[in-house]
Order: structure tokens, then C-alpha cells, then sequence
């Protein structure tokens, strides 16, 4: 009896090893084997490292706990992909250990953030969320500042460089990486379907794009939701009255532009609401309806009260005319729209004055001192304040708006 006793509880505790062993073996060991092989059959010949600033960057990351809100996985699920672009392949996480793929969606999907913001905007929005996003739950981190938005220290560079990165590999992958992964991808259609088309690899609606499509604004006359738009989405970079001089906007280069010292025609705001202003902190909002774009459009345009403009003498135009063409036409275009011959060297396209009007003390102080963060340099070390004022007045001339334009 106790010989049989003993034996049972040998085969019990052989039972038991061989039960951890095993569920070792499939839960740990192989599915780490498979994951490996797909990751070496699917990544580019050479995905890049992370440099010393972002791994710094990913550590801190991880120690504020950005994890615990934020997620770096674009699930296999339509919602994802409509959201976020693609589905995350295995090897673009082939840096990561351990992983931060977070399981709370708090915060946005941060998969593809490396495109979406601008630097300066992130680092804002580090600081003081809340200047930036009204409704914001992200907490602020101050202690990675000296006192202002724009003077981040050492951890504050690191986080944002890590930031930067994602989404940085498989972007740079390209059209051929994909169809290596595509053709290495040993997984169900639907599968490749999320992962691969017909999505774009980014699908985040406040990415800025460049010359891109964008749909036509109407005429609106609802101007109590242009004003509610307005206040949520707008008012904390340019004002509540688009004055351009708030909080939200100390930290960002170039500053929000004034809205009140401009005239905008409604193809002109469509572009920059729809698609962005790229190279700026203004992002595109693409979330919204074409009936909200329209009325906050509407009411943008009221902001900018016309002034009285005295007759200026043709000689002053001419003077004008020859000063925009030898310094001006290069970037804006020989008839102001804005696509000169050097327009696409630069980060930030150069103004259409075709579409916008600035007024006459926003020209003449945009050529006296420039555009902190943009390509546009001052004149005023070149050209006399006869010339300056010539070409300020030159360049309105351009303007083809009008009150349903």
C-alpha cells in the first residue's frame, strides 16, 4: 500500500514537471521561436537602431508611465485601422525590450506619431497639455522644462527624439519593404488585408500634408457653430479672437498666425483646415465635417475688419513690382501664388497671395523682421524702407478674394 502511495505521488510530481515544462515549451519557447522567425522573414535588410538620445528618450518614456495611457500596437481589427492606418508587423518593434505597447487607449495610438506633430508642438504639449487640448486628461510634466515650453531640458530632448522615432522604420521601409513583408507574411488574408491595404500606413486625421486634396467650403451662415468649432479646436493656439496671443502659443515656432491681420479666401482655409499647414504646429482636422470647416471658416474670416487704403501712386507700384520681382518671385511665384521656382527647397510653403491677404503693418513687419521658424528672412538689411514699403503694397495687389470667395 505505501509502495503504491509512493509511486502515485512520483507520478504526480513527474506529471506536474512535465505539465510546467510543457506549457513552457508552448506558451514561452515556441511561440518566441515563431515570433523570431517572422521577424527575421518580414524586416528590411537593415531596420534602423535606435541612436544613444532615443534609447534615453524610450527609458524615460517608460518611467513616466506614457505607457499606461498610450499604445504603440495598431490592432488586426477594422476600428484600428481606420483610425491609425495599418497594422503593426512584428519586426517593427524588433528594438523594443521589453515592450511598451501599452494596453489602454487613455491617450491616442502612438504607433505612427513620428509624422503627426510638429517638435516644438510636443513639447508644448509635454509642458502644459492643456494649452494645447482643452479637454486634455494628460498630466503636465514641468520637470522636464527649465520654466517655459520652449526651453526643454536634456530628458525632454531625449523623450521627443523618442517620439520621433515611431513609425520612423517603417516608413522608411518603403514601397519595397512592404512587398518584402507582404511576400514573407505566412498569415490569413484578412490579416494581410489590415496590414498591409488598402489603409494608409498613417491614417491619423491631424497629420499635416503637403499639396494634397482637400474638399470645398461653402458660405456658411451658422455662426454659433463656428464659434463652438472654433473654441474647441482653435482658440488655444490663435486666440479667442484669433489674435494669435495666448499661452498655448509661447512655445511654438513660428507663432499661430493672427488671424485678425489677414484676409483669407475660403479655398485657402478649406486647404489649411483639411490638410494642415506642414512644417508648423497646425495641424490638419480632417475629423471634423465639411458643415463645421465651413462655419469655422466663416467665422475666421470675420475676424480680419477691412480698413480704409489710400490710392497709391502707380511710380510706388512699379517700384514695388521690380523690387517683388527680383527678391520676392523666387518663393511666392511671378504672379504671388505661391509656387516660385525655389518654393519646394522649403520645409514651409511660401504664402499664396493669391488666396491670402496680409494687412498692410503685417506686410511691413513681416519683411522688416521676418518669420521666426519659417524660411521667410528680413529685407530690411537690403532693401530701403521706400523699397520695403513698395513691395508691401505690391503684393495685395495679388489678392483675388472677395466676401463669397
Amino acid at each position: 500500500m505505501r509502495r503504491l502511495l509512493r509511486m502515485s505521488y512520483l507520478v504526480a510530481g513527474l506529471g506536474g514537471v512535465g505539465f510546467f515544462a510543457m506549457s513552457i515549451l508552448l506558451l514561452g519557447v515556441w511561440p518566441g521561436r515563431t515570433l523570431e522567425q517572422q521577424i527575421r522573414g518580414t524586416s528590411p535588410e537593415h531596420p534602423l537602431a535606435l541612436t544613444a538620445s532615443e534609447t534615453r528618450g524610450r527609458k524615460i518614456y517608460a518611467r513616466e508611465g506614457c505607457a499606461y495611457c498610450h499604445t504603440q500596437q495598431i490592432r488586426y481589427v477594422a476600428a484600428d485601422v481606420g483610425r491609425f492606418g495599418r497594422a503593426t508587423l512584428a519586426w517593427e518593434t524588433i528594438f523594443d525590450y521589453p515592450h511598451l505597447w501599452g494596453t489602454r487607449r487613455i491617450g491616442p495610438d502612438l504607433s505612427r506619431e513620428s509624422s503627426v506633430r510638429s517638435g516644438d508642438w510636443q513639447l508644448s504639449h509635454l509642458y502644459a497639455p492643456r494649452t494645447l487640448v482643452t479637454d486634455s486628461v494628460m498630466p503636465p510634466f514641468p520637470w522636464l522644462f527649465d520654466g517655459a515650453p520652449d526651453r526643454p531640458r536634456q530628458e525632454a530632448r531625449d523623450l521627443l527624439d523618442y517620439l520621433e522615432t515611431l513609425g520612423r522604420d517603417r516608413a522608411l521601409a518603403g514601397p519595397e519593404g512592404e512587398a518584402h513583408a507582404l511576400a514573407a507574411c505566412n498569415c490569413s488574408d484578412d490579416a494581410k488585408r489590415f496590414a498591409f491595404a488598402p489603409a494608409a500606413l498613417n491614417a491619423s486625421p491631424s497629420r499635416a500634408r503637403r499639396g494634397a486634396d482637400y474638399p470645398g467650403l461653402a458660405p456658411s451662415s451658422d455662426r454659433d457653430r463656428g464659434e463652438q468649432v472654433y473654441s474647441r479646436y482653435c482658440a488655444n493656439c490663435h486666440g479667442p479672437r484669433g489674435e494669435g496671443d495666448v499661452p498655448g502659443a509661447a512655445g511654438l515656432h513660428p507663432r499661430p498666425v493672427n488671424l485678425t491681420e489677414h484676409e483669407y479666401t475660403l479655398d485657402r482655409l478649406g486647404d489649411s483646415l483639411w490638410n494642415g499647414v506642414a512644417g508648423t504646429a497646425m495641424p490638419a482636422w480632417r475629423e471634423l465635417g465639411v458643415e463645421d470647416l465651413s462655419a469655422v471658416a466663416q467665422l475666421v474670416r470675420s475676424f480680419h475688419v477691412a480698413q480704409p487704403e489710400p490710392a497709391i501712386p502707380q511710380l510706388v507700384l512699379d517700384l514695388g513690382a521690380r523690387v517683388y520681382a527680383a527678391r520676392c518671385s523666387q518663393c511666392h511665384g511671378e504672379n504671388g501664388d505661391g509656387n516660385g521656382s525655389a518654393a519646394n527647397q522649403f520645409p514651409i510653403a511660401a504664402t499664396n497671395f493669391r488666396s491670402q491677404r496680409p494687412s498692410l503693418a503685417a506686410s511691413l513687419r513681416v519683411l522688416r523682421n521676418g518669420v521666426e521658424g519659417t524660411p521667410m528672412a528680413p529685407w530690411s538689411g537690403e532693401l530701403s524702407e521706400a523699397q520695403l514699403s513698395a513691395v508691401a503694397y505690391f503684393v495685395r495687389g495679388f489678392y483675388q478674394g472677395g466676401p463669397s470667395q
